[in-house]
């Protein structure tokens, strides 16, 4: 389940580093602006689709993928977020 969502980070990683590509995460990877736009847009889609008990899996994945390319371009690493939720835990 996890193997997944490692995945998604490896080809995000993978995008950041070609810079010549044109593919959506590349995109957003070189436009903070519009990847953080996004995040927001998804956010309240999924937000929207648990009001109304609809497509809210699929919304939630909207989230995570834009969410990973928005802390990938800020240099943020996944691991040190789970770093953190780890020494949060009592």
């Amino acid at each position: 389940m996890f193997k997944t969502l490692e995945e998604l980070i490896s080809v995000i990683r993978q995008r950041k580093s070609f810079t010549t590509e044109k593919s959506y995460t590349n995109k957003l990877l070189n436009n903070k602006k519009l990847s953080v736009e996004k995040v927001k847009e998804e956010i309240t889609e999924l937000i929207d689709a648990i009001e109304k008990d609809t497509n809210k899996v699929h919304e939630a994945a909207d989230v995570l993928y834009h969410l990973m390319v928005l802390l990938e371009a800020n240099g943020i690493k996944i691991e040190d977020v789970m770093n953190e939720l780890k020494n949060r835990q009592k």
